[in-house]
């Protein structure tokens, strides 16, 4: 067995290891909270996010954004619960995703390590602080990343990103660079903004293959989110009846999608989730300075009481 074979099982160990973690942590909680206890049965509006997130993240736009906007325009479950949401619930779609790319395209082993070892660290560190985070601080933090992600959008859609290399993998200092890029980019996962737009662009600035990004950025992704999600579990920071959708919904996605990738002409579809998730940004900020206003007026009401 080759080494990127082993990768895959260790892998596929981690996400069998990870989701037995859940369904007790689950369990025990469920068990504590007796009849009072939230339904589990997911609702075909989350099964439906789910789904269509997933099946366009597969073909590389990524789902963060997109879920968080429908999350959002829905007001399916409350901002601060949309990280742990995301991690928790996607976790074995992106796994999926992983096993595929990794398997079918050709990437330095060295390189590719190195970057999801990486990310791992970065969502460990981020999961860590914004799980215990209070919802005005998540809806800064969500909509400012989302503007990022926009912009990101926008510089793919112009032609204006850097022009595609040919490596197919890094060593000296651009290793170094991409090893401490992504250290940040799983950090910031952890809040929402997804990993694969910035991971492309990093990968064509340091000169390698675009197509090379694909079993990075996943492989990057299905290793870190079972490591920052178990914060997320612990703490309860996410609404367990939309995980389980995104649970049950994903990875079929990404199994009906995966032969679509670069057959399906998308330039259109980017620029209406660009425009989605401009309008969720904005939203997210009003949302944040709505809680802010709520709140120093209570302050007020308060003191002069």
């Amino acid at each position: 067995m080759d080494a990127k074979s082993l990768l895959i099982v260790a892998l596929i160990v981690i996400a069998i290891a990870f989701h037995a973690f859940w369904y007790s942590a689950v369990k025990r909680r469920r068990e504590a909270e007796g009849k009072t206890a939230a339904p589990i049965k997911p609702t075909p509006l989350a099964l439906g996010i789910g789904f269509v997130a997933n099946f366009f993240d597969t073909l590389g736009i990524g789902s963060y954004a997109t879920t968080t906007s429908m999350l959002k325009l829905k007001n399916v479950i409350p901002d601060e619960k949309i990280p742990g949401t995301l991690n928790v619930g996607y976790v074995m779609s992106t796994v999926v995703q992983a096993v595929i790319f990794m398997t079918i395209v050709e990437v330095d082993f060295t390189t590719l390590v190195s970057i999801i070892a990486a990310a791992v660290l970065g969502a460990w560190l981020g999961a860590g602080v914004v799980a215990g985070l209070p919802r005005r601080k998540v809806q800064i933090g969500m909509g400012t990343a989302l503007l990022g992600a926009a912009a990101l959008m926008i510089i793919s859609l112009s032609g204006m990103g850097p022009a595609p290399g040919e490596a197919l993998g890094l060593t000296g200092g651009k290793l170094g660079i991409a090893v401490g890029c992504s250290v940040v980019l799983g950090a910031l996962m952890m809040l929402g903004i997804g990993f694969y737009a910035p991971c492309l662009i990093m990968i064509s600035l340091l000169g390698m293959n675009p197509l090379v990004s694909y079993p990075i950025m996943m492989g990057a992704c299905a290793f870190l989110m079972p490591s920052g999600s178990v914060q997320f579990i612990r703490k309860n920071s996410y609404d367990l009846r939309t995980a389980v959708a995104f649970l049950v919904g994903g990875p079929l996605a990404v199994l009906v999608a995966a032969p679509l990738v670069g057959a399906i002409p998308l330039f259109w579809l980017r620029i209406l989730v660009l425009v989605v998730v401009l309008y969720t940004s904005v939203r997210m900020l009003m949302a944040a300075f709505a809680e802010k206003g709520a709140g120093a007026g209570a302050t007020a009401d308060m003191a002069s009481a």
